[in-house]
């Protein structure tokens, strides 16, 4: 043979002949449900296609009983190939697809087999229209009312998200098996139609239809898709005590589905209980509890479950690494986070785009603004999501300009943005105090298309409100399209207690208390109003209504990572093993903060006393003593990282900047807001905040 020849084929037709095998698992119910495997040979062709019928050698059948071959397959063949399934019709007069015109022109005998595989097919693929296309050729073959090929149908318009389409069918459909029914609750279940779901099942068992380990899985994801949590304890509950009276309750898939479901309603006990109770474990059952407690913030608990996991030799998935890098962020465990990430590098994972906006999003969240960009240039692929985290961690940062210049770059990369990018730009621009900048990017929305939602108008009201605007963010309220809620309100509220101006605060706390009675916050708020203007009887009386009310004021506390371990502090704390030298340090540094220019600012102490203990009631406020413990366990010239669950108190911030000049320590503050980096004597947020 020649160099470059290919070796020489055997031609059929003038077509160069190859073989595939293929097992067929095709299961026929008749009247007896009856099951019966169809081993297939099968030989295929190239693309080019003859009017010749399809040489077919079963395996099990004799020549004479081919289910696809015609009587003139024995003069001459052409052969398809298993990519050529889905071919066009050669013909505009055809019927769509190539080998339904060979079945037309009865070059091809029909079989279901046939249908079976083009079906499964366009399922894989998501072919819809080609689907269709079959499905409307099958009703005019003999075969119309063949069970396990309809039920192959209903899968193909449940997968590709044709619910009214599977909803027509099924009830169409003259005979149901559970696989029927199985098939429409999963497609409704994983498609967020969980009430469809849900209402099928009692008519299920009317019908004297008993549910199998898939059904009472997707019923179970159907009932934890509820935004509302009683629904999702109230169906799930339910549910788990027909799992329980079935013997499912121990089957892992029915037991990760369980837990799951308790997860995303907030029982973790429950769920651990089911997961304990599960025989066998598998990826998604560890998967499930370890996101739900993610999900609650839970990070040591997190944390804990996937060493766990690790040391009983389940090999972690993206979802998993995902749930914990939530956790991280939710917390701002920055060593732990490292850790995680130390592994996905050590077991060879790729920094895929979910995964890797987690991960960006935990880094940023901790304070290490740098580190996200870092992985935001690593990532393999980047989404409208990736770029949205950068947004967010400049946002939080309270790097306003920055995020601008991201948005641009965003844009010129051909990024399309949505609700989400221009919210993360609007609360930047709030945040550096860029009025223009955030009344632009609002208008923008318009040329996108994107109407604005609820926390867009929020976002613009404490724009307004921050840069003092009060009475114009006040007619933005009124002038919105869509009903103004608490929060738009409380947004007004807060700005009204940064500029002191207590007859329009008074004005926006009584509108938040009749939106939501329930919340502390605006309560709070107006009192402390009434307090820093010396109206101490109206601050009391607001407290008096929140004793009568039974609203609860969020206790302050701030905490720190030192050595894997959180140490958690509240105001007057006496209750951590060091505190007489927590103490001691800070009384330490307020005497050298106070030798270069810090006066307390006693205002911040909102309730009636004279000077002295004022100022000693500042002394201890969680955030300093937080600080304090730092400074006497951290390595020395190393960042110092306190998280804060409100806002941080306007004393605490002046003192901060002060300690940041004296111990020549950077010292990043997380509140509720956004980012403070001080460093030697200056912040961030250039005391806009």
């Amino acid at each position: 043979m020649m160099d470059g020849a290919t070796p020489k084929q055997q031609v059929v037709n003038g077509f160069p002949k190859s073989t595939a095998c293929i097992n067929i698992y095709y299961i026929i119910y008749n009247n007896r449900k009856m099951v019966m495997k169809l081993n297939c040979r099968v030989v295929y062709a190239c693309s080019q296609f003859s009017t010749s019928a399809v040489a077919i050698a079963p395996a099990l059948l004799p020549h004479k009983q081919m289910p696809w071959a015609s009587s003139s397959s024995s003069s001459s063949s052409c052969i398809i190939q298993d990519k050529d399934l889905l071919c066009r019709s050669l013909h505009p007069s055809g019927t769509g697809l190539h080998v339904l015109d060979l079945l037309d022109r009865g070059s091809l005998e029909p079989h279901p087999t046939l249908y079976h595989l083009l079906l499964k097919k366009c399922t894989r693929l998501r072919k819809l229209k080609l689907g269709k296309i079959v499905h409307a050729h099958f009703l005019d073959s003999i075969f119309r009312h063949d069970l396990v090929i309809l039920n192959t149908i209903l899968n193909l318009y449940g997968k590709c998200g044709c619910l009214d389409d599977a909803r027509k069918l099924f009830d169409e459909m003259p005979l149901k098996d559970m696989v029927t029914w199985t098939t429409l609750i999963t497609a409704y279940s994983q498609r967020d139609r969980p009430f469809h779901a849900l209402l099928l099942f009692p008519h299920m068992l009317s019908l004297g239809f008993f549910p199998n380990q898939f059904t009472l899985s997707s019923l179970l994801k159907a009932s934890a898709a509820f935004t509302n949590t009683p629904h999702i304890h109230s169906h799930g509950t339910q549910l788990h005590a027909f799992c329980f009276k079935c013997g499912f309750q121990s089957n892992v898939y029915v037991g990760s589905s369980l837990l799951d479901m308790y997860a995303r309603c907030g029982c973790m006990d429950e769920a651990h209980l089911v997961f304990d109770a599960l025989h066998t474990k598998n990826d998604v059952s560890w998967n499930a509890l370890i996101a739900g407690y993610a999900r609650k913030g839970q990070a040591d608990h997190a944390l804990w479950l996937f060493w766990k996991m690790l040391r009983q030799e389940f090999q972690p998935s993206h979802f998993t690494f995902s749930s914990i890098f939530g956790a991280c962020a939710s917390t701002g465990c920055l060593e732990q986070g490292k850790w995680v990430h130390a592994h996905v590098i050590k077991s060879g994972g790729e920094i895929v785009a979910f995964m890797g906006n987690t991960l960006l999003h935990m880094y940023a969240k901790s304070g290490s603004i740098e580190d996200a960009k870092r992985i935001f240039d690593r990532l393999v692929q980047r989404d409208v999501v990736s770029w949205n985290s950068m947004l967010t961690a400049y946002a939080q940062h309270g790097l306003g300009k920055e995020a601008v210049q991201w948005f641009q770059e965003m844009l010129r990369t051909g990024v399309v943005p949505n609700d989400i990018t221009f919210l993360c730009l609007l609360t930047a621009c709030s945040r550096a105090g860029l009025l223009d900048q955030g009344q632009y990017f609002f208008k923008l929305m318009r040329d996108y298309n994107i109407e604005p939602q609820i926390s867009h108008y929020v976002t613009m009201v404490d724009l307004l409100g921050r840069a003092g605007h009060l009475h114009e963010a006040k007619r933005f309220i009124g002038e919105m399209p869509i009903k103004p809620t608490a929060a738009v309100w409380g947004a007004l509220l807060g700005a009204c207690r940064m500029h002191k101006n207590m007859e329009l605060g008074t004005y926006a706390a009584e509108r938040v208390f009749e939106l939501d009675p329930h919340d502390s916050g605006p309560l709070v708020l107006l009192s402390n109003i009434y307090a820093s203007a010396g109206r101490w009887s109206d601050a009391a009386k607001v407290r008096k209504m929140m004793k009568e009310s039974g609203v609860k004021k969020e206790p302050a506390c701030s905490w720190v990572e030192i050595e894997n371990t959180l140490h958690v502090f509240v105001a007057n704390d006496d209750a951590h093993p060091q505190i007489e030298e927590i103490r001691k340090m800070w009384e330490e540094i307020s005497v050298r903060i106070k030798q270069i220019g810090y006066v307390p600012d006693t205002s911040h102490v909102l309730f009636y006393m004279d000077q002295q203990e004022r100022e000693v009631k500042l002394q201890y406020h969680s955030e300093k003593l937080a600080l304090a413990f730092a400074l006497l366990n951290a390595p020395p010239g190393s960042t110092i990282r306190i998280k804060k669950n409100i806002r941080v108190c306007g004393d605490c911030h002046s003192a901060i900047k002060f300690v940041s000049q004296v111990m020549r320590r950077e010292i990043i503050v997380r509140d509720t807001n956004r980012f403070h980096h001080f460093y030697d004597g200056s912040c961030s947020c250039g005391d806009y905040w």
